[in-house]
């Protein structure tokens, strides 16, 4: 299994930072997220470094920091002052519009000379190259590596074009592209149980699975986000990154080292090894009363739900399917990477009906992550019942650090391991470029359902879709 989770980032004293700058610190990823990520670090003595924050609030460093205390408090932590005091010593504030080139002349006097400086950009995606291009027009991106926040681009091209933009500034190694589900322990957790075990390594290919599926589901809908999500839609803002990056980790050969171009050279080769989706094997959905959502359009044929087959054409997966879907407005919120595994001779012994149900394992991502080994046994009335091996990681492996928090450290230490990488993006939106440009009809689905009833022809022919394993007591 993983290794404990502080350890998670190689923190390497001549490649971390020494400097946190932040752009957007006063948005709502840093009030939702951020400041929690420092404050468990702070508290973990994990963070070493001053932070520089930046927005277009005039605001002075008492309001930022009295901000700060509220979002770690509204984050659920029970806040040691002590601990917030050494947080808040670090915090300074640049007030300015991050068009302005005056911003970044006031940036590098602040930053001064001989620092490595972590530049994370919580901004919208069309600031990323602007951003870092007024950066190199002061000389700051020298010793220096820049973070970005998904999305990559909403297509093909235009992924290509925002990598050339970052690339002409900067080399690969200087960029950090977050996911933050690449930074949830049971994705992480995924290498270890698939590799490290030999009763999972023995049973993860075609000879044993028939097909995969990989759910995320929310049982919320858009709410407040209309304005955004209306231009984005569900396989932009899940399927083309978190769950294609689930399935590398869950499909991918094993890594020849321990660096992180190891890890990701392998998802990249199982990125290439995936075909186009075709359109045809693509079922997009739509809750009712979306289109009453503030900021939706009336007509607006953006998707909330979205379900795909694909094929992996390498000698592992040959012949095994994969069904993702991903919605919103669902009975449940869970996701969940779920491998049948073929079913077992109809030999005579066995009692009626002569084949029982497939084995499956089961990887819960959230809610309360475990993993789920489905066996088939003989019940005392002669039927075969499903006998259910459960683990949570928490009770077997201890509370790991939430996914910002690792993503940070990581980001601060220079460890790219659980970041995306140039080649690994420009392959999955290759990989569901043909969706964005021949998008089949959206079918209306009722809040609370798995989704439009075509949903199911995609998985013809093999298991249905299933529900769920559920938390106790979810």
């Amino acid at each position: 299994m993983a290794a404990e989770p502080a350890a998670t980032a190689r923190d390497d004293g001549e490649r971390a930072a020494d400097l946190l700058v932040i752009f957007g610190i006063t948005g709502d990823l840093a009030r939702k997220m951020t400041f929690r990520a420092l404050y468990r670090l702070e508290r973990s003595r994990l963070l070493h470094c001053p932070i520089i924050g930046i927005a277009g609030d005039d605001w002075t460093v008492d309001h930022l920091v009295e901000h700060a205390h509220s979002a770690v408090a509204e984050g659920g932590e029970d806040i040691d002052e002590g601990v917030f005091r050494r947080l808040a010593g670090r915090l300074s504030y640049l007030n300015g519009d991050v068009g302005d080139a005056g911003l970044y002349e006031r940036l590098a006097e602040a930053v001064g000379h001989d620092r490595r400086p972590l530049f994370y950009l919580e901004m919208p995606p069309a600031l990323f190259a602007p951003i870092v291009e007024h950066l190199a027009a002061v000389d700051l991106l020298r010793n220096a590596r820049v973070a970005v926040e998904k999305p990559f681009g909403h297509d093909l091209a235009s992924a290509r074009e925002l990598n050339g933009r970052l690339r002409a500034v900067l080399d690969e190694d200087q960029i950090l592209r977050v996911d933050h589900f690449l930074g949830k322990e049971p994705v992480i957790e995924l290498e270890y149980l698939r590799f490290a075990n030999l009763a999972m390594a023995e049973l993860w290919d075609r000879k044993s699975v028939s097909a995969i599926h990989i759910t995320m589901a929310e049982s919320f809908g858009v709410e407040d986000r209309g304005a955004f999500y209306d231009a984005v839609g569900a396989l932009r803002d899940v399927v083309q990154n978190h769950l294609l990056q689930v399935l590398a980790l869950v499909a991918m050969e094993p890594p020849a080292g321990a660096g992180a171009d190891d890890l990701r050279d392998k998802k990249a080769e199982l990125f290439r090894a995936v075909a186009p989706v075709d359109p045809r094997q693509y079922v997009r959905g739509q809750y009712g009363g979306y289109l009453d959502v503030p900021g939706v359009a009336e007509d607006s044929t953006t998707e909330t739900f979205a379900a795909l087959r694909l094929r992996i054409d390498n000698w592992r997966w040959d012949g095994v399917p994969v069904f993702l879907r991903a919605g919103k407005a669902m009975p449940e919120t869970v996701t969940e990477v779920r491998l049948v595994l073929r079913r077992t001779p109809g030999l005579a012994f066995l009692a009626a009906p002569p084949q029982v149900a497939a084995n499956q394992i089961v990887l819960r991502i959230d809610k309360e992550p475990g993993l789920r080994l489905q066996l088939s046994g003989h019940g005392d009335r002669g039927a075969w019942r499903a006998v259910h091996l459960d683990t949570t990681f928490a009770a077997d492996l201890g509370r790991p650090q939430e996914p910002y928090e690792r993503l940070l450290h990581a980001a601060i230490a220079g460890d790219h391991q659980l970041f995306a990488r140039e080649d690994g993006i420009e392959e999955t939106w290759r990989i569901v470029q043909p969706l964005l440009e021949l998008p089949p009809p959206v079918r209306v689905y009722e809040r609370g359902t798995w989704g439009p009833d075509e949903a199911r022809s995609l998985v013809g022919g093999h298991l249905s879709w299933q529900e769920p394993w559920m938390p106790r007591g979810g």
